[in-house]
């Protein structure tokens, strides 16, 4: 008898509040024989569990967990690994990808294989600040367990002379103290001393905290590592306890009138974007 093939359901969990957690993850959880974790996070889920067998490791047992999945969904077992926030942002996605690459894993034959979207840390820390990644923004880790420094230190750097939005994930933990203080070190070079950052602590989850800080500032804050700190661009202003950056609409739109200047069929060219690439030809 041929055997079944087996599944790897990867998935994010969100923030980690039940009603964050999307009804694809909830399905998926449901059809899983195993569900492979860290400790916490398989807490998180535990009033979805019904039959399924856990298998549950510490922080730093990444690989051992991906390397266990894989090896049950070879067996032709459903497995559900599960992460917080999205899978595929400093999750489990890419390395249960990378160990199946390591056994030169088919997707047309091998083990079927689902990442399973959730809502990532710097979707839901900003949603509880306000709107400031409302223009370009990216992500990146101040963790240097598996990247060096100087690798992290040139990342920083570059986003912050490019005016990015930036959303610092890892920024400290017990033993890592210097990494956000080396950040911040950079970004002054290239922001004012009063850019809003904005500091939250377990989004959506009991002991969650919300704090609206400076770049000067920022670190006379509590900071750990379940905090995400969203540095603002050059235009990210605070308003009533928000933190808001502007997309640009004020350069083409009267936002405190009814009546436009500019008429729906003007507003898409050069004249009216002087700044466009379209308009320097």
């Amino acid at each position: 008898m041929e055997q079944k093939r087996g599944k790897l359901l990867v998935i994010g969990l969100g923030p980690g509040a039940a009603e964050q957690i999307t009804e694809r993850a909830r399905r998926a959880i449901g059809e899983s024989e195993v569900i492979i974790g860290y400790n916490t996070y398989v807490d998180l889920i535990r009033n979805l569990l019904t039959t399924q067998e856990i298998v549950g490791s510490g922080m730093t047992e990444e690989v051992s967990r991906a390397q266990e999945a894989v090896r049950q969904a070879y067996l032709g077992r459903t497995v559900a690994v599960i992460s917080s926030g999205d899978a595929g942002v400093y999750g489990m996605a890419g390395l249960i990808y990378e160990v199946l690459m390591e056994k030169s894993w088919n997707p047309l034959e091998g083990v079927q294989v689902e990442v399973i979207p959730g809502i990532s840390s710097i979707n839901s820390c900003a949603a509880l600040l306000g709107a400031p990644i409302m223009h370009d923004a990216c992500t990146i880790s101040l963790s240097d367990h598996l990247t060096p420094w100087d690798t992290i230190a040139k990342r920083v750097e570059a986003a912050a002379s490019a005016d990015f939005v930036i959303a610092l994930y890892n920024p400290k933990s017990g033993r890592r103290t210097r990494q956000i203080a080396e950040a911040q070190r950079i970004l002054l070079r290239h922001r004012s001393a009063d850019t809003p950052v904005g500091l939250v602590t377990s989004a959506y989850r009991d002991r969650q905290r919300v704090v609206l800080a400076t770049l000067a500032d920022m670190l006379e804050h509590e900071i750990g590592m379940l905090t995400t700190a969203i540095v603002g661009n050059s235009s990210t202003v605070v308003y009533n306890g928000l933190m808001i950056t502007p997309r640009g609409y004020q350069r083409k739109y009267a936002l405190d009138s009814d009546e436009q200047t500019l008429k729906p069929g003007e507003r898409l060219k050069a004249e009216a974007e002087p700044w466009s690439l379209g308009a320097k030809e």
